[in-house]
């Protein structure tokens, strides 16, 4: 079995509402220095060896984000 990780983040011209509230509540909170946060997703799959980057790269671009929206990347770690 292959660990694979596949991150998906809103693309730099779309705006992102949860991030700005993160940024926003932040100095609230007291921490202070942060001046911009984006939010996305975080997928961990494990997958048989034999699964292909292509077929990785298919899931990620059907399934697991928009492509309209979001940018992903797909890597391959150790399990």
């Amino acid at each position: 079995m292959a660990r694979v990780v596949v991150d998906v983040m809103p693309k730099p011209e779309i705006l992102d509402p949860q991030g700005q509230a993160v940024a926003n509540a932040l100095p609230r909170l007291g921490f202070d220095g942060v001046t911009a946060v984006r939010q996305g997703k975080h997928f961990e799959l494990e997958v048989a060896d034999d699964v292909d980057d292509a077929t990785l790269a298919k899931i990620a671009e059907t399934f697991l984000a928009n492509p309209v929206i979001e940018d992903w990347t797909v890597r391959r770690v150790e399990a």
